[in-house]
């Protein structure tokens, strides 16, 4: 493969840049640079509200912060934050369950001084909500939900447009499949999770309408022995290509490895797992964002932004970076495949929705009219998988 070919249109990616030491750290209206822009990281003179002035930020995670997945990467866009700004105090917390565990995490920094709260996980949305109608002073920020309005003065949702990743590597899967069979372990038949389910197939059908998508439920973010299973049932079945929307992914990556079959990160570049069959995946680049948010919360302006809100980017972002991006390409991409992939972004970036119709569920029931874009709430409500998916919604 030419090297300069494919490097000629492969996606750009957005960095962020920590500043270390030659940040200004004394004054109290210190900032860094990166490419979200400046980083506030303590409180201008007058700013009002809450977590302002915050000197300590709390992360919470679901999961292990080297896990390969979900959690790592929340775990280096907190790092992201710290070179950003190193005279804050990042508290962390990880594999803490779903349940109260969460608030006993979040109580603990609070009681260290922390007055905003990163709370990462999907199932800490109420939990979320509670503690900051306890806590009136620090902002809480749930990562991947949504909190029906009106939201609370100090708490919000964020997330990225992560299907439309998934969307792009399901073309690449496409590409790669001898069987036109394609699998997909997932968690919990969560919208976020069909959203995703489903944009792998509908990247893959762009490339041809032909190859179905075999779905394994594991009912579990991360258990290695349920995804080893789940690998094995679908490798069985025929599928060359796994992928997966697991908190932890190396199970997974590696028992497509161990097969001579291909693999599709989520979450976190794990390409160092595959080395010959690593296609590309979906990864988090949270630090832009962090930094964003706990600009506006320094700055007094957090209450009245558009990041009080059920908050998401996506490609078309251009104050931000977005928080997703595509994983660098494994040996396998050529370039015919990087082309057709740079080709799809182009098209989203130009307003097309990888949910744009038809769009018909496993019944033949139209969910998106042909020529028409799925609307917000269609894809934050999703509830079926496309036709095409093999596999059902447990119930």
């Amino acid at each position: 493969m030419n090297r300069r070919a494919l490097c000629a249109v492969l996606p750009a990616v957005l960095a962020f840049a920590g500043c270390g030491s030659d940040s200004t750290t004394s004054s109290s209206k210190a900032t860094t640079t990166g490419s979200a822009g400046a980083v506030t990281c303590s409180a201008p003179d007058g700013a009002k509200g809450p977590g302002v002035g915050a000197k300590t930020i709390g992360f919470i995670y679901v999961g292990s912060k080297s896990d390969f997945g979900y959690n790592q990467a929340a775990h280096e866009g907190a790092e992201g934050l710290r070179a950003a700004c190193p005279d804050i105090k990042i508290l962390e917390a990880d594999t803490v369950p779903e349940t109260s565990d969460m608030t006993r995490a979040a109580e603990q920094m609070i009681g260290q001084g922390a007055k905003i709260i990163f709370a990462t996980s999907y199932g800490y949305k109420d939990l979320a909500v509670a503690l900051a109608k306890k806590h009136s002073d620090v902002v809480v920020l749930q990562q991947g939900n949504f909190i029906e309005p009106p939201l609370p003065p100090n708490v919000s949702t964020y997330f990225g447009n992560v299907y439309e990743t998934v969307y792009l590597a399901g073309i690449a899967a496409a590409k790669a499949t001898k069987s036109k069979k394609l699998g997909f372990v997932a968690a919990f038949p969560i919208p976020q999770t069909l959203l995703n389910i489903n944009a792998f197939e509908l990247g893959a059908q762009s490339i041809d309408p032909k190859i179905k998508t075999y779905t394994v439920f594991t009912g579990n973010w991360c258990d290695p022995a349920k995804q080893a299973d789940a690998a094995r049932s679908l490798l069985a079945k025929g599928a060359d290509v796994l992928s997966q929307h697991q908190d932890c992914t190396g199970t997974i990556i590696k028992a497509a490895e161990a097969a001579g079959k291909f693999s599709v990160g989520y979450h976190f570049n794990a390409k160092s797992l595959a080395p010959k069959g690593w296609l590309t995946g979906s990864e988090w680049n949270w630090a832009p964002l962090f930094g964003a948010l706990v600009s506006s919360i320094q700055k007094g302006e957090y209450a009245a932004s558009e990041f009080h809100d059920n908050f998401l980017l996506g490609f078309n972002s251009t104050k931000i970076a977005p928080p997703m991006r595509l994983s660098p390409y494994g040996p396998a991409v050529d370039v015919s495949t990087a082309e057709a992939v740079s080709n799809a972004k182009g098209e989203i970036l130009g307003g097309r929705s990888p949910f744009t119709g038809p769009v018909v569920d496993q019944d033949g029931k139209v969910q998106v009219a042909k020529g028409k874009a799925a609307t917000g709430k269609q894809i934050t409500a999703m509830n079926y998988l496309v036709k095409g998916v093999v596999g059902s919604i447990p119930k």
